[in-house]
Protein backbone atom coordinates (compact mmCIF):
# COMPACT_ATOMS: atom_id res chain seq x y z
CA UNK A 1 0.00 0.00 0.00
CA UNK A 2 1.22 3.38 -0.87
CA UNK A 3 0.64 5.93 2.26
CA UNK A 4 1.06 9.53 2.46
CA UNK A 5 2.01 10.85 5.45
CA UNK A 6 1.35 14.64 6.60
CA UNK A 7 3.77 15.71 8.99
CA UNK A 8 4.11 18.89 11.11
CA UNK A 9 6.23 22.28 10.32
CA UNK A 10 9.01 21.94 12.04
CA UNK A 11 9.31 25.55 13.66
CA UNK A 12 6.30 24.84 15.81
CA UNK A 13 8.66 22.47 17.17
CA UNK A 14 6.27 19.98 18.33
CA UNK A 15 8.35 17.68 19.50
CA UNK A 16 5.58 15.02 20.31
CA UNK A 17 4.03 15.34 16.77
CA UNK A 18 7.04 15.27 15.06
CA UNK A 19 8.42 11.58 16.73
CA UNK A 20 4.94 10.48 16.00
CA UNK A 21 5.06 11.09 12.21
CA UNK A 22 8.48 9.51 12.16
CA UNK A 23 7.42 6.55 14.13
CA UNK A 24 4.67 6.02 12.03
CA UNK A 25 6.78 6.24 8.63
CA UNK A 26 9.14 3.90 9.97
CA UNK A 27 6.67 1.32 11.00
CA UNK A 28 4.49 1.60 8.27
CA UNK A 29 8.35 1.09 6.20
CA UNK A 30 8.81 -2.21 8.71
CA UNK A 31 5.19 -3.51 7.73
CA UNK A 32 6.43 -3.30 4.13
CA UNK A 33 4.57 -0.31 2.59
CA UNK A 34 5.33 2.42 0.59
CA UNK A 35 5.80 5.72 2.58
CA UNK A 36 6.42 9.31 1.80
CA UNK A 37 6.33 11.65 4.48
CA UNK A 38 5.08 15.17 3.68
CA UNK A 39 5.97 17.70 5.28
CA UNK A 40 5.13 21.81 4.94
CA UNK A 41 8.48 23.56 3.58
CA UNK A 42 10.11 26.61 5.35
CA UNK A 43 9.73 29.01 2.21
CA UNK A 44 9.41 31.94 4.15
CA UNK A 45 10.38 31.23 7.79
CA UNK A 46 14.29 30.09 6.23
CA UNK A 47 15.67 30.84 10.16
CA UNK A 48 13.14 28.65 11.64
CA UNK A 49 11.84 31.43 13.62
CA UNK A 50 9.28 29.67 16.72
CA UNK A 51 5.55 30.48 16.12
CA UNK A 52 5.45 33.61 18.12
CA UNK A 53 3.97 37.22 16.59
CA UNK A 54 4.39 37.67 13.22
CA UNK A 55 6.15 34.46 12.91
CA UNK A 56 3.12 32.51 14.06
CA UNK A 57 1.18 34.10 10.71
CA UNK A 58 4.41 33.44 7.91
CA UNK A 59 4.38 29.96 9.39
CA UNK A 60 0.39 29.75 8.72
CA UNK A 61 1.37 30.92 5.01
CA UNK A 62 4.55 28.44 4.71
CA UNK A 63 2.06 25.64 5.89
CA UNK A 64 -1.14 26.36 4.20
CA UNK A 65 -1.08 28.52 1.13
CA UNK A 66 2.80 27.83 -0.04
CA UNK A 67 3.47 24.05 0.52
CA UNK A 68 -0.18 23.48 -0.15
CA UNK A 69 0.67 22.42 -4.07
CA UNK A 70 3.81 20.61 -3.31
CA UNK A 71 1.47 18.13 -0.78
CA UNK A 72 -1.45 17.80 -3.05
CA UNK A 73 0.65 16.85 -5.74
CA UNK A 74 1.96 14.15 -3.33
CA UNK A 75 -1.28 12.80 -2.90
CA UNK A 76 -2.00 12.04 -6.32
CA UNK A 77 0.46 8.41 -6.12
CA UNK A 78 -1.09 7.40 -2.50
CA UNK A 79 -3.38 5.48 -2.08
CA UNK A 80 -4.50 6.58 1.50
CA UNK A 81 -3.66 10.25 3.10
CA UNK A 82 -2.85 9.95 7.18
CA UNK A 83 -2.53 13.92 8.50
CA UNK A 84 -0.69 12.52 11.59
CA UNK A 85 -1.41 15.66 13.59
CA UNK A 86 -5.70 16.89 14.02
CA UNK A 87 -3.92 20.41 13.90
CA UNK A 88 -3.24 19.96 10.20
CA UNK A 89 -6.79 18.83 9.30
CA UNK A 90 -7.33 21.92 7.10
CA UNK A 91 -4.85 19.35 4.52
CA UNK A 92 -7.92 17.52 4.31
CA UNK A 93 -9.58 19.07 0.63
CA UNK A 94 -13.26 19.71 0.02
CA UNK A 95 -13.65 16.39 -2.07
CA UNK A 96 -10.95 14.35 -1.30
CA UNK A 97 -10.05 12.21 -4.25
CA UNK A 98 -8.14 9.98 -1.61
CA UNK A 99 -9.39 8.13 1.51
CA UNK A 100 -8.00 10.31 4.53
CA UNK A 101 -7.08 9.69 8.17
CA UNK A 102 -7.12 12.09 10.87
CA UNK A 103 -4.66 10.97 14.02
CA UNK A 104 -6.37 13.23 16.53
CA UNK A 105 -4.41 13.48 19.54
CA UNK A 106 -6.59 15.84 21.54
CA UNK A 107 -9.40 17.76 21.62
CA UNK A 108 -8.29 20.08 24.53
CA UNK A 109 -8.09 23.46 22.50
CA UNK A 110 -10.90 22.55 20.38
CA UNK A 111 -12.65 22.35 23.77
CA UNK A 112 -10.96 25.83 25.06
CA UNK A 113 -12.50 27.51 22.15
CA UNK A 114 -16.42 26.22 23.10
CA UNK A 115 -15.70 27.60 26.08
CA UNK A 116 -14.75 24.39 27.90
CA UNK A 117 -12.29 24.20 30.78
CA UNK A 118 -9.22 22.62 29.87
CA UNK A 119 -6.87 25.38 30.75
CA UNK A 120 -6.72 26.00 26.77
CA UNK A 121 -7.78 29.74 26.29
CA UNK A 122 -6.98 30.34 22.60
CA UNK A 123 -8.07 33.69 21.21
CA UNK A 124 -10.12 35.04 18.78
CA UNK A 125 -8.20 34.43 15.98
CA UNK A 126 -7.72 30.86 17.69
CA UNK A 127 -10.88 30.12 18.39
CA UNK A 128 -11.11 30.52 14.64
CA UNK A 129 -8.22 27.72 13.52
CA UNK A 130 -10.03 25.34 15.82
CA UNK A 131 -13.49 25.53 13.34
CA UNK A 132 -11.22 25.45 10.34
CA UNK A 133 -9.80 22.15 12.18
CA UNK A 134 -13.06 20.58 13.33
CA UNK A 135 -13.97 21.22 9.41
CA UNK A 136 -11.34 19.51 8.15
CA UNK A 137 -11.60 16.47 10.57
CA UNK A 138 -15.51 16.14 9.30
CA UNK A 139 -14.03 15.60 5.90
CA UNK A 140 -12.11 12.93 6.49
CA UNK A 141 -12.99 9.49 6.25
CA UNK A 142 -11.71 8.72 9.25
CA UNK A 143 -10.44 9.95 12.76
CA UNK A 144 -8.49 7.55 14.60
CA UNK A 145 -8.39 8.71 18.45
CA UNK A 146 -5.44 7.76 20.78
CA UNK A 147 -7.43 7.07 23.74
CA UNK A 148 -10.99 6.55 25.06
CA UNK A 149 -11.55 10.02 26.76
CA UNK A 150 -10.46 11.72 23.43
CA UNK A 151 -12.44 9.26 21.42
CA UNK A 152 -15.61 10.70 23.58
CA UNK A 153 -14.67 14.04 22.83
CA UNK A 154 -14.68 13.42 19.12
CA UNK A 155 -18.13 11.80 19.49
CA UNK A 156 -19.41 15.14 21.36
CA UNK A 157 -18.12 17.71 19.11
CA UNK A 158 -17.88 16.35 15.64
CA UNK A 159 -22.17 15.98 15.97
CA UNK A 160 -23.38 14.09 12.43
CA UNK A 161 -19.48 12.58 11.37
CA UNK A 162 -20.43 10.52 8.62
CA UNK A 163 -16.79 8.62 8.75
CA UNK A 164 -15.34 6.26 10.78
CA UNK A 165 -14.20 7.08 14.24
CA UNK A 166 -11.74 4.50 16.32
CA UNK A 167 -10.00 4.31 18.92
CA UNK A 168 -6.01 3.59 18.24
CA UNK A 169 -3.74 4.36 20.86
CA UNK A 170 -0.36 5.30 20.59
CA UNK A 171 2.95 3.13 21.33
CA UNK A 172 6.08 3.91 22.29
CA UNK A 173 8.35 6.39 19.76
CA UNK A 174 11.51 4.65 21.03
CA UNK A 175 12.33 1.08 22.33
CA UNK A 176 12.38 2.36 25.73
CA UNK A 177 13.77 -0.76 28.19
CA UNK A 178 15.52 -1.36 31.36
CA UNK A 179 18.88 -0.73 31.38
CA UNK A 180 21.58 -1.90 33.20
CA UNK A 181 23.06 -0.33 36.18
CA UNK A 182 26.41 0.45 34.56
CA UNK A 183 24.71 1.58 31.44
CA UNK A 184 22.61 4.28 33.70
CA UNK A 185 25.09 5.36 35.75
CA UNK A 186 27.33 6.19 32.30
CA UNK A 187 24.78 7.81 30.72
CA UNK A 188 23.30 9.83 33.96
CA UNK A 189 27.04 10.88 34.25
CA UNK A 190 26.60 13.58 31.89
CA UNK A 191 23.86 15.55 34.24
CA UNK A 192 25.45 18.00 36.23
CA UNK A 193 24.06 18.17 40.04
CA UNK A 194 22.83 14.88 39.89
CA UNK A 195 25.12 12.30 41.64
CA UNK A 196 25.14 8.69 41.91
CA UNK A 197 23.87 8.53 44.98
CA UNK A 198 20.77 10.82 44.93
CA UNK A 199 17.15 9.53 44.64
CA UNK A 200 15.07 11.52 43.07
CA UNK A 201 11.28 11.84 41.53
CA UNK A 202 11.27 12.73 37.71
CA UNK A 203 8.92 15.24 35.96
CA UNK A 204 8.69 15.39 32.01
CA UNK A 205 7.42 17.54 29.78
CA UNK A 206 6.79 20.98 29.11
CA UNK A 207 5.23 24.00 31.39
CA UNK A 208 1.60 24.43 30.29
CA UNK A 209 -0.08 24.96 32.73
CA UNK A 210 -2.28 21.72 32.30
CA UNK A 211 0.64 20.09 32.71
CA UNK A 212 0.23 21.23 37.04
CA UNK A 213 4.03 20.98 37.41
CA UNK A 214 3.37 23.32 40.31
CA UNK A 215 1.33 20.08 42.24
CA UNK A 216 4.87 17.96 41.82
CA UNK A 217 6.54 20.97 43.57
CA UNK A 218 3.94 21.03 46.64
CA UNK A 219 4.27 17.43 46.59
CA UNK A 220 7.66 17.27 47.48
CA UNK A 221 8.07 20.19 49.76
CA UNK A 222 4.81 17.96 52.02
CA UNK A 223 6.99 15.21 52.55
CA UNK A 224 10.54 17.25 52.50
CA UNK A 225 11.25 16.75 56.11
CA UNK A 226 11.16 13.01 55.23
CA UNK A 227 12.42 12.36 51.83
CA UNK A 228 15.53 14.41 51.34
CA UNK A 229 15.53 13.83 47.63
CA UNK A 230 15.77 15.96 44.30
CA UNK A 231 13.60 17.03 41.07
CA UNK A 232 14.53 16.29 38.14
CA UNK A 233 12.76 18.11 35.59
CA UNK A 234 12.71 17.03 31.92
CA UNK A 235 11.96 18.68 28.73
CA UNK A 236 11.29 22.31 29.47
CA UNK A 237 13.05 24.19 32.44
CA UNK A 238 10.86 25.29 35.35
CA UNK A 239 9.69 28.94 34.63
CA UNK A 240 10.42 31.92 37.08
CA UNK A 241 6.52 30.79 38.23
CA UNK A 242 8.11 27.62 39.45
CA UNK A 243 11.36 28.53 40.54
CA UNK A 244 9.67 31.43 42.93
CA UNK A 245 7.12 28.88 44.10
CA UNK A 246 10.14 26.39 44.72
CA UNK A 247 11.97 29.19 46.65
CA UNK A 248 8.95 30.24 48.41
CA UNK A 249 8.27 25.79 49.74
CA UNK A 250 12.17 25.71 50.24
CA UNK A 251 13.24 23.23 47.77
CA UNK A 252 14.58 25.59 45.24
CA UNK A 253 17.97 23.87 46.07
CA UNK A 254 16.72 20.64 45.38
CA UNK A 255 15.89 21.18 41.94
CA UNK A 256 17.88 19.77 38.52
CA UNK A 257 17.26 20.50 35.10
CA UNK A 258 18.16 18.24 32.15
CA UNK A 259 16.53 20.08 28.95
CA UNK A 260 15.64 18.64 25.98
CA UNK A 261 17.51 15.33 26.63
CA UNK A 262 18.10 12.79 24.21
CA UNK A 263 16.13 9.45 24.18
CA UNK A 264 18.93 7.88 25.53
CA UNK A 265 19.39 9.98 28.47
CA UNK A 266 15.72 10.42 29.08
CA UNK A 267 15.73 6.44 28.95
CA UNK A 268 18.47 6.21 31.93
CA UNK A 269 16.88 9.05 34.13
CA UNK A 270 13.57 6.59 33.89
CA UNK A 271 15.69 3.58 35.24
CA UNK A 272 17.14 5.78 38.02
CA UNK A 273 14.55 7.55 39.01
CA UNK A 274 12.20 6.53 42.39
CA UNK A 275 9.01 7.67 40.26
CA UNK A 276 7.83 9.53 37.65
CA UNK A 277 5.16 12.15 38.78
CA UNK A 278 2.68 13.50 36.17
CA UNK A 279 -0.21 15.36 37.68
CA UNK A 280 -1.64 16.75 34.62
CA UNK A 281 -4.94 18.24 34.88
CA UNK A 282 -6.10 17.62 30.98
CA UNK A 283 -4.13 15.39 28.52
CA UNK A 284 -5.04 13.29 24.97
CA UNK A 285 -2.48 10.24 26.01
CA UNK A 286 0.44 10.58 27.98
CA UNK A 287 3.14 9.05 26.42
CA UNK A 288 6.10 9.74 29.76
CA UNK A 289 3.56 7.52 31.43
CA UNK A 290 4.09 4.10 28.88
CA UNK A 291 7.54 5.49 28.85
CA UNK A 292 8.42 5.35 32.14
CA UNK A 293 7.02 1.80 32.54
CA UNK A 294 8.90 0.43 30.31
CA UNK A 295 11.92 1.57 31.81
CA UNK A 296 10.86 0.00 35.00
CA UNK A 297 10.17 3.32 36.79
CA UNK A 298 6.80 3.43 38.82
CA UNK A 299 3.94 6.23 37.75
CA UNK A 300 2.40 8.54 40.22
CA UNK A 301 -0.14 10.58 38.20
CA UNK A 302 -3.47 12.39 38.29
CA UNK A 303 -7.02 10.51 37.75
CA UNK A 304 -7.61 12.49 35.13
CA UNK A 305 -8.70 10.87 31.96
CA UNK A 306 -7.50 8.98 30.02
CA UNK A 307 -4.47 8.75 32.41
CA UNK A 308 -6.23 5.77 34.79
CA UNK A 309 -7.14 4.41 30.87
CA UNK A 310 -3.22 4.43 29.89
CA UNK A 311 -1.62 3.44 33.07
CA UNK A 312 -4.57 0.30 33.16
CA UNK A 313 -3.91 -0.75 37.29
CA UNK A 314 -0.15 -0.18 37.13
CA UNK A 315 -0.14 3.56 38.84
CA UNK A 316 -0.81 5.22 41.96
CA UNK A 317 -3.44 7.80 40.99
CA UNK A 318 -4.24 10.76 43.01
CA UNK A 319 -6.60 13.84 42.29
CA UNK A 320 -4.59 16.47 40.34
CA UNK A 321 -5.30 19.15 43.45
CA UNK A 322 -4.33 16.72 46.33
CA UNK A 323 -0.58 17.58 46.75
CA UNK A 324 -0.81 15.48 50.25
CA UNK A 325 -1.62 12.46 48.29
CA UNK A 326 1.10 12.97 45.49
CA UNK A 327 3.70 13.16 48.72
CA UNK A 328 2.65 10.13 50.74
CA UNK A 329 2.86 8.09 47.69
CA UNK A 330 6.27 9.51 47.12
CA UNK A 331 7.29 8.52 50.83
CA UNK A 332 5.77 5.32 50.05
CA UNK A 333 7.73 4.59 47.44
CA UNK A 334 11.32 5.31 48.78
CA UNK A 335 9.77 3.42 52.24
CA UNK A 336 8.54 0.38 51.10
CA UNK A 337 10.48 -1.34 48.82
CA UNK A 338 8.12 -4.23 48.17
CA UNK A 339 5.47 -1.86 46.91
CA UNK A 340 7.87 -0.30 44.84
CA UNK A 341 8.65 -3.66 43.30
CA UNK A 342 5.03 -4.44 42.71
CA UNK A 343 4.68 -1.22 40.64
CA UNK A 344 7.26 -1.73 38.63
CA UNK A 345 6.50 -5.29 37.70
CA UNK A 346 2.82 -4.00 36.70
CA UNK A 347 4.22 -0.83 34.80
CA UNK A 348 6.34 -3.25 33.02
CA UNK A 349 3.26 -5.48 31.99
CA UNK A 350 1.41 -2.38 30.78
CA UNK A 351 4.06 -0.81 28.56
CA UNK A 352 4.02 -4.23 26.53
CA UNK A 353 0.66 -3.21 25.72
CA UNK A 354 2.32 -0.52 23.46
CA UNK A 355 4.16 -2.13 20.91
CA UNK A 356 4.60 -0.73 17.62
CA UNK A 357 4.03 -3.29 15.53
CA UNK A 358 0.35 -3.28 16.93
CA UNK A 359 -0.52 0.02 16.63
CA UNK A 360 0.84 -0.42 12.61
CA UNK A 361 -1.74 -3.47 12.03
CA UNK A 362 -4.35 -1.44 13.53
CA UNK A 363 -3.73 1.73 11.27
CA UNK A 364 -3.39 -1.19 8.05
CA UNK A 365 -6.70 -2.37 8.89
CA UNK A 366 -8.64 0.98 9.24
CA UNK A 367 -6.77 1.89 5.49
CA UNK A 368 -7.90 -1.08 4.05
CA UNK A 369 -11.60 -0.25 5.07
CA UNK A 370 -11.78 3.97 3.53
CA UNK A 371 -10.06 2.35 0.86
CA UNK A 372 -12.84 -0.23 0.38
CA UNK A 373 -15.88 2.26 1.34
CA UNK A 374 -14.14 5.00 -1.19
Amino acid sequence: MKVLLIGNYAPDRQESMLRYAHMMRDGLLEAGHEVTLATPRQVLNTSGRPAAGVWKWVGYLDKFVLSAGEIARAERDADVVHVCDHGNAMYVPEKPRKPYVVTCHDLLAVRGALGENTDVVPSLTGRQFQRLILNGMRRAQAVACVSRATLQDAQRILVNYAGKLVVNPNSLAYAYRTLSPQIRRERLAAVRDLHERDAYVLIVGANHRRKNREAALRAVANVAASWKGKIVFAGDPPNAELKSLAARLGILERIVEVVGPSNELLEALYNGALALLFPSRFEGFGWPLIEAQACGCPVICSDAPPLPEVTGDAAVLCHAEDHEAFGRAVLEMANNPQHRARMVQSGLANAGRYGRAQMIDRFVALYEQVRSAA
